[in-house]
């Protein structure tokens, strides 16, 4: 398979999986009951979460800053929040490609070689998955008993832990693998893994160290609390458990890396694990459906702005 066709693949599929999960949820829900469910819904709560989530990409765009300068760059705010905002956008046609875009504007606009602009973004998501990784044990941490009771319910123990060690021994047979091999595609996975290593490390040779933690906790934290404060929107998951919140944007978290922007797995993701804490379907993906389009919505207005204005403002500066 040549470069040209993995490309083109790696496009067209999220975007077909896309599809195919926007008519399976209105299969199992239709439009109607999702326009009905908004209707009825309390819009400030809504307009809160979109709030919040904007927020969250200020906090970003901000916190970028910091792993500039001890490159030598000290770039403008506003062309760190259109790149963004731009990120955000080109990832909805393009998974991926909002990456790179963004690196490029920094090139374009702000002088900043491509490779450190983009070792930069690489490093930053690093430290989010990390923070994530920290949600995901919080929320096992609480819900332990619960989540346990669930899966010895659903699930055989004795096949579960056999699947475990399957999987460990194959993760430390594959490591050990590369660890002596020299082929190239070892040497990739090395390359790859210390990257991501000094990527995270990165973090403690910042002066501003302290800013950076503050600014990724309070962005995953805007996260938690546009999703909450949506919730609220709902009236029928008044009374949703903090759990079920958690456990809920977990899932949703993880849709959005599955497809373009989420699309169509995001509503498809809040109900499974909703269903979990025996929330009703139609409930569930209406709010994952309003969710969802709100924060789209605000990400298509920005991020087009953005692509709009940075040719603007960056000519506006120079004349300046």
């Amino acid at each position: 398979m040549n470069q040209h066709t993995k490309r083109t693949l790696k496009i067209i599929l999220p975007l077909l999986l896309g599809v195919f999960l926007i008519w399976y949820s209105l299969q199992e829900v239709p439009l109607q009951v999702v326009f009905d469910y908004w209707k009825k819904a309390d819009k400030s709560w809504i307009f809160l979460g979109v709030f919040l989530g904007l927020l969250s990409h200020l906090s970003r765009a901000y916190r970028w800053r910091f792993q500039l300068e001890p490159l030598g760059y000290r770039i403008k705010f506003w062309n760190s929040v259109m790149a963004v905002f731009a990120t955000y956008l080109i990832n909805y046609t393009i998974p991926r490609a909002g990456e790179v875009a963004r690196a490029s504007i920094l090139t374009n606009y702000e002088g900043v070689p491509f490779e450190k602009g983009f070792g930069t973004i690489v490093s930053e998501r690093i430290a989010d998955l990390l923070v994530m990784a920290g949600i995901v044990m919080i929320t096992l941490f609480l819900q332990f008993d619960f989540i346990y009771a669930f899966f010895i319910q659903k699930f055989n123990p004795l096949k579960v832990a056999v699947s475990l060690v399957l999987v460990i021994s194959l993760i430390f047979v594959f490591s050990k693998y590369i660890k002596k091999s020299n082929s190239k595609f070892a040497q990739k996975i090395k390359n790859f893994i210390n990257g991501l290593i000094e990527g995270a490390l990165s973090v403690f040779k910042m002066k501003k160290k302290g800013a950076f933690i503050f600014h990724t906790l309070f962005i995953w934290a805007m996260y938690v609390l546009m999703f909450y404060v949506t919730s609220l929107a709902i009236q029928d998951l008044e009374g949703i458990s903090a759990g079920a919140i958690l456990i809920g944007f977990i899932s949703a978290s993880f849709s959005i890396a599955a497809t373009s922007g989420g699309i169509g797995a995001y509503p498809i993701a809040v109900y499974l694990a909703f269903s979990i804490f025996g929330i009703a379907e139609a409930p569930s993906i209406a709010f994952g459906w309003i969710m969802w389009a709100s924060q789209t919505l605000m990400i298509i207005v920005f991020g087009g702005l953005s692509l709009i204005y940075l040719p603007i403002y960056n000519r506006i500066k120079t004349k300046k």
